[in-house]
């Protein structure tokens, strides 16, 4: 983990294969005012590739367990697309948690099979035949599957030299065998449920994009479960809104964080 700053803490969890340094344009104007706490979940970026836990439930214990160990209270936790769940999950398992103020849900979705007309997945609907097509390209390149992921993550595709070198680069730090069953978790665990017992404030962000098409509506429709939600679209970005027009989230994190003390 990275653990930048002073002040009310926040804790950011990314998405699928990425890493902490898919934060890089946020952490430096948070931390200027937050401690800003980045980890990498285990299997990914520079945590050790253990081949168990890979689970949503799991990683949001690892995450319990890095804000116990720096006893972090007062926390807004934040989690990116495969990150949501994790933030969600460890909602629902330390609801009575103290340490928590508030949560982030960006650009996420909390039940990627889900059937429900507000979910935007590719693969909605119990599609486990495409699935398992999309488990056969990545594994058989992981590479390329990886540069094609992050071009899909950009607004209208619009990755430049230095993002496709990067990012993929980043990606493929996490061994196929570990992203497939993290993905496998990710999709068959519904976590819609926690949405509407949530008492703490949620900002939730949202963009369109090859991630999620109808990713704004469903954001909205994600906000619209859950009891004390503020929710923020990015019309200019994609499923990387963070990091596309950084200085816009930063402000409405930091605004948001602030109104709630």
């Amino acid at each position: 983990y990275e653990d930048h700053g002073s002040g009310r803490p926040i804790v950011l969890v990314y998405g699928w294969t990425c890493s902490s340094r898919f934060w890089q344009k946020n952490i430096p104007e948070l931390s200027k005012k937050f401690r800003v706490v980045a980890l990498d979940l285990r299997g990914h970026g520079n945590s050790s590739k253990i081949l168990t836990g890979h689970t949503i439930d799991q990683y949001a214990r690892d995450v319990r367990e890095v804000m116990e160990y720096l006893d972090l209270r007062d926390v807004l936790l934040v989690g990116w697309s495969l990150g949501g769940p994790v933030v969600l999950s460890y909602y629902q398992q330390y609801a009575a948690d103290s340490r928590l103020k508030a949560l982030g849900l960006v650009d996420t979705d909390p039940f990627p099979f889900s059937p429900a007309e507000w979910n935007s997945h590719a693969l909605k609907n119990y599609n486990v035949n495409a699935m398992n097509e999309m488990f056969k390209t990545y594994a058989a390149d992981p590479l390329a599957f990886a540069t094609g992921f992050t071009k899909n993550m950009f607004k209208e595709g619009k990755a430049s030299e230095s993002d496709l070198g990067w990012i993929p680069a980043e990606l493929t730090k996490t061994p196929p065998w570990i992203a497939l069953a993290a993905y496998s978790d990710y999709m068959m665990a519904d976590h819609t449920g926690v949405l509407s017992t949530i008492d703490i404030p949620v900002i939730v962000f949202a963009a369109d994009s090859n991630i999620f098409k109808q990713g704004i509506a469903m954001g909205r429709g994600i906000a619209g479960q859950i009891p004390r939600s503020t929710f923020i679209p990015f019309e200019d970005a994609g499923h990387l809104l963070f990091y596309e027009q950084p200085a816009t989230f930063n402000k409405a994190l930091a605004d948001f964080f602030d109104q709630h003390k």
